[in-house]
């Protein structure tokens, strides 16, 4: 707790008010928070639901980027951040795609997970566990379904170590980004799995999910939304937005992206894929311990010929190099409804995009597809820069405030 001592903690829960409690701190710590204290939000909304012993409210700026155009739509991009360049960065990703003719993009829904882990006496109870999920799977759809009307259990998937089984529970939660939805209701499975195989759950949440930190398992296997987003960037763009070119541009995504990841070990084949979730989904109400797992990605690259659409006429007839480049992004755990998508700041955010509110889980799965093309946006300008040569002079000037 820091400096804080255990007293003082405790008497803070005393305080009903989020003025009052923070007039305490003030007093006991000798600091002054009148920035902290000035907010918009419903306190009381904002105190039941959302944060615990609230004293006030984080200022973080928001700025938009774009329009980033996505199957003929335009889409103006609200970014938190404290990092200056950033929305710079995604701006100008933005407009080489809007200059390439917009981004494709694709979506899948997989679903919220959770991973209980049970104990078990031996492999033929583990076994028989197994058998028992298989069999009675039915009946534990019905269990779930009966704790919330918008969540449905769409399958499982089970794994035996010694006396552990590890169990992967996949729920549509439509709308919602759904794990408070999914903690309810595979706890009441629980009940039954217990009950009725002699098994014993050690942990709702045995890390299988996984919850809120980087794993293969959910890069292969998917979580929350997958999404994909595309463009090709014809010579013209490269040169005189990105001033690069495919080549360039190509050597550092090579370099960058995927033989520096393979040497580090990374589990993000990517640019700064975390670093534009962040900001989006800081401005938009979502988990934050999320962002780890949406950083695990990879950014495609490809030098092509030929870039359908483009008039040859602007090259000097000439047919010049295009750059093909892609991301998947395969865990995005968001949402559009529930949790800190309420709180009046991000519903504004939303409403930005146009997809605040429930929409029989498609807002969701468009705010997954907008979210996949401002990273793919942030990955252009990104390795242009790099490519270039002029990341630490963009910062400098931008970061810095420099002329």
């Amino acid at each position: 707790m820091g400096d804080i001592s255990r007293s003082v903690y405790m008497n803070l829960r005393n305080y009903p008010r989020v003025a009052d409690r923070r007039v305490a701190l003030e007093k006991e710590l000798q600091v002054e928070l009148k920035h902290i204290g000035s907010f918009t939000l419903d306190e009381a909304a904002a105190g039941t639901r959302n944060c615990e012993n609230m004293i006030g409210a984080a200022q973080v700026p928001i700025g938009v980027a774009g329009p980033l155009r996505i199957k003929q739509q335009n889409y103006y991009i609200p970014l938190a951040t404290t990092e200056g360049a950033l929305v710079a960065s995604v701006n100008r990703g933005c407009k080489a795609i809007g200059e390439s003719g917009g981004a494709s993009v694709d979506s899948y829904r997989v679903g919220a997970t959770r991973g209980p882990v049970f104990k078990v006496a031996n492999l033929a109870q583990n076994d028989a566990l197994n058998g028992f999920l298989e069999s009675h799977f039915e009946e534990l759809q019905k269990l779930a379904k009966k704790t919330s009307h918008h969540l449905t259990l769409t399958k499982y998937f089970s794994r035996g170590l010694g006396r552990h089984r590890f169990v992967r529970f996949v729920f549509d939660t439509q709308d919602a980004m759904g794990m408070n939805m999914a903690t309810i209701a595979t706890s009441k499975m629980i009940q039954i799995i217990e009950t009725k195989t002699g098994a014993r759950c050690v942990s709702v949440a045995g890390n299988y999910d996984v919850d809120k930190k980087p794993s293969w398992l959910n890069v292969i296997e998917g979580r929350g939304i997958k999404a994909w987003a595309e463009v090709t960037l014809p010579a013209e763009v490269l040169q005189n937005t990105l001033k690069t070119s495919a080549p360039k541009m190509y050597e550092t995504w090579l370099a960058k992206c995927m033989i520096g990841s393979a040497m580090s070990g990374s589990m993000g084949f990517n640019a700064h894929f975390a670093n534009v979730i962040a900001a989006i989904f800081l401005a938009t109400g979502q988990d934050l311990g999320h962002v780890g797992e949406g950083s695990c990605g990879i950014t495609t690259a490809e030098i092509i010929q030929y870039t359908p659409g483009v008039n040859l006429a602007h090259t000097g007839g000439v047919q010049k190099e295009s750059l093909y480049i892609s991301v998947y992004l395969p865990d995005l755990m968001v949402g559009t409804v529930g949790g800190g998508t309420e709180l009046a700041t991000q519903k504004e955010a939303l409403s930005i995009l146009g997809i605040d509110g429930g929409n029989n889980g498609k807002n969701a799965q468009k705010f997954a597809e907008i979210i996949a093309g401002a990273v793919l946006a942030g990955e252009i300008s990104l390795l242009a820069s790099e490519a270039e040569g002029s990341l630490a002079q963009a910062h400098e000037r931008l970061a810095r405030g420099k002329a």
